[in-house]
């Protein structure tokens, strides 16, 4: 019986880019968190006096901005070397970036797997084959696992592979091949990287991403690690995903529905953050807040959305290890918007076009010339954020767009409501 380590999408010393921007953010705890998940990555190589590890592609994050990277890297390796465990590593679009990997002095417990062509390493003590091909560059487009070897008999084989596989949403279609070409090489397990949610893809025979070891921004939410895998008389006979990661991402919906007064709001956003930090086992979480349901306060949520995002983030100061990376307002009213405006009013008629109109153009006003008109008919309050509703540019994201909708559309039903009085 022997036990390896499959880990991969490392990025070690990924560039942090626009977290700056965000007040109170943990960016000296996220810079150093993919070295931190490493760090544990290597406690619990030696912990379980594993046979090897294997590494499948993005190490590295492309170019470095200095050596201190490659040479932390080394450090980890020469634990292992003197902990016995040797280590297998295939680069991947990320690592055939950067000329620095490339030219990397690796100690001799580390074998990089040659972009040239796929080749075995035999490691005789385990009866185990491990079959390898690096990128040579960012963009490959062919078919890596058609050039792999067939198995080796008498032995577990194992492919090691930078690849999207047959495509997964989110992430480059790099070395794309399909089930039946990894089949066809007779391997045992196939160890893959490149897609950063963990997936075990097919059981027989085992294809696996262990995922990324450590999410770096909430597109990489939920736990990161690696897969321990245990093999015995020549077969996998288990599978464990392990959590790495010191930092974890994590989109929260919390339904308002039963809120009837703001108090009722900062309560249930405390309980399901509760809920959240128990499950992250003592890790900084980083949140995405997304206020959802039919709600009492729906209006005056969004008119008083700076208030309510401030005291939301003094809450989460007092709750300990979270930051609120940002909030998003996604509840509806409970009121019939046809019951308040008539079909044929001046604002009837541009309620209907702001539910209609595409965010996407340049101006809000050039969209709606009747906003600009009535703008001196209607309360002050509608127009006092209007620096934030009309952006210099178009809209980077459909959440900013949503955002602007529902604004708008709060402020006009307040107007109407006020009519009606």
């Amino acid at each position: 019986m022997f036990t390896f380590l499959h880990a991969a999408d490392v990025h070690l010393d990924s560039p942090l880019r626009g977290l700056e921007k965000y007040e109170g953010a943990p960016v000296a705890e996220v810079r150093g968190a993919c070295r931190r998940a490493f760090d544990n990555l290597i406690d619990l190589a030696v912990e379980e006096e594993v046979s090897f590890l294997l590494l499948a592609g993005d190490l590295f994050d492309g170019g470095w901005k200095d050596y201190n990277t490659g040479l932390y890297f080394v450090k980890c390796m020469a634990r292992l070397r003197k902990a016995g465990i040797p280590v297998f590593i295939v680069l991947g679009n990320h690592d055939a970036e950067s000329r620095m990997t490339k030219s990397l002095r690796l100690p001799d417990n580390v074998t990089l797997f040659s972009s040239r062509k796929s080749h075995t390493i035999l490691l005789e003590k385990f009866a185990v084959a491990i079959h390898g091909r690096s990128y040579p560059n960012r963009k490959v487009s062919d078919n890596l696992a058609a050039t792999f070897p067939s198995h080796e008999p008498y032995c577990f084989n194992i492919g090691l592979l930078h690849t999207s596989l047959n495509g997964r949403p989110g992430h480059e279609p790099y070395a794309p091949c399909s089930l039946d070409d990894l089949a066809a090489r007779g391997y045992d397990y196939w160890a893959l990287g490149h897609i950063h949610q963990a997936e075990i893809v097919c059981e027989n025979p085992h294809i696996i991403f262990p995922g990324c070891l450590q999410g770096r921004h909430i597109r990489e939410e939920g736990p990161g690690g690696a897969v321990l895998v245990t093999v015995r008389d020549g077969k996998v006979v288990r599978v464990d995903q392990r959590c790495l990661d010191v930092m974890r991402w994590r989109t929260c919906r919390v339904d308002l529905s039963p809120c009837e007064t703001l108090e009722a709001v900062y309560d249930q956003v405390q309980h399901v953050l509760h809920k959240e930090m128990e499950r992250a086992e003592g890790r900084t979480l980083a949140v995405r807040l997304v206020l959802v349901g039919e709600c009492p306060v729906h209006d005056e949520l969004i008119r008083q959305r700076q208030v309510v995002s401030e005291e939301l983030r003094s809450l989460v100061v007092d709750l300990g290890e979270i930051w609120l990376e940002k909030i998003f307002f996604r509840t509806t009213s409970l009121f019939d918007r046809g019951d308040l405006f008539g079909d044929d009013s001046p604002l009837g008629d541009l309620l209907k076009k702001v539910e209609r109109m595409d965010y996407k153009q340049e101006n809000l006003l050039e969209l709606v010339p009747e906003l600009g008109k009535l703008k001196n008919k209607l309360p002050v309050s509608l127009f006092e954020n209007e620096g934030s509703l009309l952006p210099q540019g178009e809209p980077e994201t459909s959440e900013f767009q949503e955002d602007i909708r529902q604004i708008l559309l709060s402020g006009l039903l307040a107007e109407g409501k006020s009519r009606e009085n």
